[in-house]
């Protein structure tokens, strides 16, 4: 491959570029949706000099909120004192005050504990604690000792303390340019470094994630109670997170944007799990009512069932039964119904049926913590060529084949310059947004001469761009297209049309190997003595069989070298 480049520094400033980017991008894009207070806060932002900006910056990109003025270098910034006093001018940063009591804590954490000892010292020169103390003990009892006044001005003696402002607003321009919160400011530095090379886009075409202040601020307010729930979660009993829960989604779960409904599936499924493990069994079945989304309705089966309502349990097995969503829903159902309807304690499951009846080969007993390995060499030694497969090679090919279409910046999916994915990826929309064009480009891929010129012009074109589907390293393409030389491309169509109908549960549970000679070959799920079949696995077997591609279960025993 030819030099892609990339620069291997950045310059001193490299961040404010960034930063105004992402300002200038959300200021021309979503002025629809901002309030008089972000309007403002762009407008004050833009009217500080360059190095105010980098140092408010600076400050911004930190996870935390306080500073000790005296502990700043940047030696981009020339004159700190100068900056920082325009800083405070312009209200972007404030000097720490009683105001900020509630916040007490986080305001003495930027202090040592020899700092502390210190302070302790001065106010009670008669009492010293142990150098052995630690130090949130400490900071706890100098906080109940002492009332917020009297710390904070021993503090402000010692060292000056500034807080950041603005960070409401700051957060909500990242969250307006990237979509969510978990992506940052990194992902610049990542792109220029070269560590990852993202999908060209030209901009005019990019799509608006947001179309209303509604989408914006029931999509945000959900994932920063996300967050507030992995902090609560660590730090209250399970009786009160059921209550916080149900108090937040009474007043604020009716009548979400449909933007924030996804992630307020997904807050509901990490909630309703929590409790259930932690034997909350009824709380975590009123939360698992909130949503279908899979695997909420098997959830609630269990618990019903447990519980003791059998006959909503049988009803609701029914109701997966018509309409699955996945492959889990599909055989939970039928083997959960069977339990229950014929009463029995135990019943084989079908994923068990199917592992019973697969046939048998002999490995080494020293490939016990390598089984697929083992099973590799095996049929190496049997005369096939083998490699490792699973569900990377299909991703490939789908990624490959399906590339432009996926990042088609005419389906409105696609809404910042460095998105991996887009918005729809793991959603039903993905299909139907695409199903013509999928289609279209399968009738064209009629052979596999076509087939093959279309994923090998894509992999060389798009060698070493984010994708989450395809893989870059040597070897990649080769296997991608020794899918293509086994298989019809009939049957490669089919394989790409369900997967494309559900990404998220469809790009997983293809067997670990595919070995072939000369005169045939096959897809095969290596299954250990102590190895369970999923029913993801279960469904590609079941697949496979429908549409004639060559696959099977195989079982290992044990051998002694």
């Amino acid at each position: 491959m030819q030099n892609t480049g990339f620069p291997t520094d950045l310059p001193p400033k490299y961040y404010h570029d960034y930063f105004c980017y992402v300002l200038d991008f959300v200021r021309k894009r979503y002025a629809h949706v901002l309030n008089e207070n972000e309007t403002a806060f762009l407008d004050n932002y833009y009217a500080l000099s360059e190095d105010a900006q980098c140092l408010f910056i600076r400050f911004s990109n930190r996870s935390k909120s306080f500073f000790r003025v005296n502990s700043l270098a940047y030696s981009e910034i020339s004159d700190l004192p100068a900056v920082l006093n325009e800083l405070l001018e312009k209200h972007f940063i404030e000097s720490v005050c009683e105001h900020h009591s509630d916040r007490l804590e986080e305001i003495m954490d930027l202090f040592t504990k020899p700092e502390h000892l210190i302070f302790t010292k001065q106010l009670e020169p008669e009492i010293m604690p142990s150098k052995s103390i630690r130090k949130p003990d400490l900071v706890r009892w100098l906080v109940h000792e002492y009332d917020c006044s009297t710390l904070l001005k021993l503090i402000s003696g010692s060292e000056p303390v500034v807080k950041v402002s603005y960070e409401a607003e700051v957060m909500l321009m990242k969250f307006l340019f990237f979509g969510n919160r978990n992506a940052d400011m990194t992902e610049f530095v990542i792109r220029d470094l070269g560590h990852v090379r993202f999908q060209s886009f030209d901009e005019q075409h990019l799509a608006i994630r947001f179309d209303s202040r509604k989408d914006v601020d029931d999509t945000l307010m959900v994932s920063l109670m996300k967050e507030t729930f992995d902090a609560l979660k660590n730090e209250l009993p399970p009786e009160e997170i059921f209550d916080w829960f149900m108090n937040w989604q009474t007043v604020n779960g009716i009548g979400l944007s449909s933007k924030a409904m996804p992630a307020y599936n997904a807050f509901i499924l990490r909630v309703s799990a929590w409790l259930e493990r932690k034997k909350m069994l009824s709380q975590a079945l009123t939360i698992y009512q909130l949503t279908n989304d899979a695997p909420a309705r098997e959830r609630r089966v269990r618990l019903l069932y447990t519980l003791g309502e059998t006959d909503e349990a049988l009803a609701l097995c029914e109701e997966i039964a018509e309409n699955p969503q996945n492959a889990d829903e599909r055989y939970f159902s039928q083997d959960f119904y069977e339990k229950i309807s014929n009463k029995k304690k135990r019943v084989v499951k079908r994923t068990t049926q199917a592992l019973k009846a697969a046939d048998a080969i002999e490995i080494p007993v020293m490939y016990r913590h390598q089984v697929e390995l083992g099973a590799l060499h095996y049929y190496r030694a049997q005369g096939f060529q083998a490699f490792f497969s699973e569900n990377e090679p299909w991703r490939a090919l789908f990624g490959l084949l399906f590339w432009d279409i996926i990042y088609d910046t005419n389906v409105k999916t696609i809404h910042n310059p460095m998105q991996r994915v887009p918005s729809d990826f793991f959603l039903p929309d993905f299909y139907y947004k695409r199903s013509g064009q999928l289609h279209e480009r399968l009738k064209m891929a009629s052979t596999k001469e076509i087939i093959d010129q279309i994923v090998s012009q894509t992999y060389m074109e798009k060698f070493g761009m984010t994708n989450v589907l395809v893989p870059w390293y040597e070897g990649a393409l080769e296997k991608v297209l020794t899918l293509t030389s086994l298989l019809s491309p009939q049957q490669l169509h089919d394989v790409m049309i369900e997967i494309a109908q559900n990404l998220r549960e469809n790009t997983r549970g293809f067997p670990d190997l595919l070995v072939w000679n000369e005169n045939e070959y096959a897809f095969i799920e290596i299954k250990s003595p102590t190895d369970h079949l999923s029913s993801r696995q279960l469904h590609w077997q079941h697949f496979f069989a429908e549409h004639a591609v060559q696959s099977r279960i195989v079982r290992v025993n044990w051998i002694k070298d």
